[in-house]
């Protein structure tokens, strides 16, 4: 599975993008298992209220599934002015 980060999550995590072998039944799992990994990812995770989650390019939440899924996307929320 393609895993992107984007803003301050790719500034955090260190990259933007990376392939994972995963057995997350859905994101909130994939979060758990990534932030499991090292701090950085713990950092980049660590006020789920501040990341938004997009799978396979279609807005999501931490309790989508993730069967058949082929990219999972993290970022801040947008805001505009």
């Amino acid at each position: 599975m393609k895993v992107l980060y984007f803003a301050w999550m790719r500034e955090r995590v260190g990259h933007g993008s990376e392939e994972i072998e995963t057995a997350a039944a859905t994101v909130s799992d994939l979060v758990g298992e990534l932030t499991a990994r090292e701090e950085r990812y713990a950092a980049a995770f660590a006020d789920l209220s501040a990341v938004r989650v997009a799978v396979d390019q279609q807005q999501a939440d931490l309790s989508t599934p993730l069967a058949g899924a082929r990219e999972v996307a993290f970022f801040p929320p947008v805001t505009g002015g």
